[in-house]
């Protein structure tokens, strides 16, 4: 019998596969999330006029078009120069980690979130001096600043990125090497 832990575990871990040029899985799924990010943003940027709202949930989650010239929640305004360094930077160091020394599924999958998500905002910094944004989530009386696909992929890749790390930690305390 399995428990979902040991389940999960197994499913993302597969080191005999992960070292050098097998790490495909993550190149493919930075190229989806930068596909997914860069056609949505399409969408909205020629579809909807600055500012205009489609309520999907009312009340509740929205798509707003909306353009940010600086980082999360608007911060850095105007500082292109900066998120390109930092953005090949963090691309550059995370296509090396993946080649070299990813051996947990996981933290693959992880580490391609994020490299996806850097990439589709820093296309749009390229590309449009801006980043389009327009995941508008309202949750009791606190409207969240609006963000995009490439945004959620970062966030979440680097939750898994934590918890797997957390997990690596744990499990290096322990003497048999379980959690």
């Amino acid at each position: 019998m399995y428990s979902s832990e040991t389940l999960v575990s197994d499913s993302f871990r597969d080191e005999d596969s992960l070292i050098g040029g097998k790490a495909l899985l993550y190149y493919v799924i930075a190229l989806a999330i930068i596909a997914i990010d860069q056609l949505t943003k399409f969408l909205v940027a020629t579809k909807m006029q600055i500012g205009e709202q489609i309520i999907l949930i009312d009340g509740w989650l929205y798509f707003t078009s909306h353009r940010n010239k600086g980082a999360a929640f608007g911060i850095l305004q105007g500082q292109m120069w900066l998120f390109f360094i930092i953005t090949v930077i963090v691309v550059v160091g995370i296509v090396y980690y993946l080649q070299k020394h990813v051996t947990h599924r996981g933290t693959g999958i992880a580490f391609g979130l994020i490299l996806g998500g850097a990439i589709g905002n820093f296309i749009d910094r390229l590309f449009r001096g801006e980043v389009v944004d327009f995941i508008d989530v309202k949750i009791f009386a606190y409207d969240y600043p609006i963000f995009n696909v490439a945004d959620s992929s970062l966030v979440i890749g680097v939750i898994l990125l934590m918890l797997f790390s957390l997990k690596e930690e744990r499990k290096k305390e322990r003497p048999d090497g379980h959690i």
